[in-house]
């Protein structure tokens, strides 16, 4: 893998995209690209749930992604759902390489509790990192600590750890640097 590119789609802070950015940089050892964003549109909103379909937003996600560029991520705000599902963190298509995250359930304050910049991240790298791991054709990890294993809750993606598995990282042919680019 040569190249990541990262969209927002809607507003999405230019911070938090360097830093999702610079995350998948370290886990994937790849150079990334932070490109223009999409819009929110009515085709992926239910005015029913007030979420958006995480699928249509991935069809518009692959084509959109760049020449050389091997797999895109968007990054939105708004809260997602997928078909049979109250709401999903993210979703990934291995066939196209996209992926996409939902930053708005990852907040503390969704639940009420007070703003903590770092817990936020640490949540955003976590889904991140997942979400392209599932586009180069890694399942979900029955290690708990692995950043492959599934999210069912907020709970579980707080208690996962930010990379992959010996087993993941070799299925994958992934590098040993930390998803922080430490």
């Amino acid at each position: 893998m040569r190249r990541i590119d990262v969209l927002p789609i809607g507003f999405v802070e230019e911070t938090v995209l360097a830093y999702v950015a610079r995350a998948l940089a370290g886990a994937f050892r790849v150079r990334t690209e932070i490109r223009p964003g999409l819009r929110l549109g009515e085709d992926s909103y239910d005015p029913r749930r007030l979420q958006h379909n995480a699928t249509a937003l991935l069809e518009r996600l692959a084509r959109e992604r760049s020449a050389g560029a091997d797999r895109v991520l968007g990054v939105t705000e708004a809260d997602l759902y997928a078909a049979g599902l109250n709401f999903v963190f993210g979703q990934a298509d291995v066939r196209s390489g996209a992926a996409v995250i939902s930053l708005a359930r990852l907040r503390p304050e969704f639940y009420g509790e007070p703003h903590e910049e770092g817990l936020f991240r640490l949540r955003a790298l976590k889904e991140a990192v997942h979400e392209v791991g599932h586009t180069l054709g890694l399942g979900h990890c029955k290690s708990p600590r692995c950043v492959m294993h599934f999210s069912n809750s907020l709970a579980d993606t707080d208690r996962k750890g930010e990379g992959f598995c010996p087993r993941c990282r070799k299925e994958a042919a992934l590098p040993v640097e930390s998803p922080r680019g430490e």
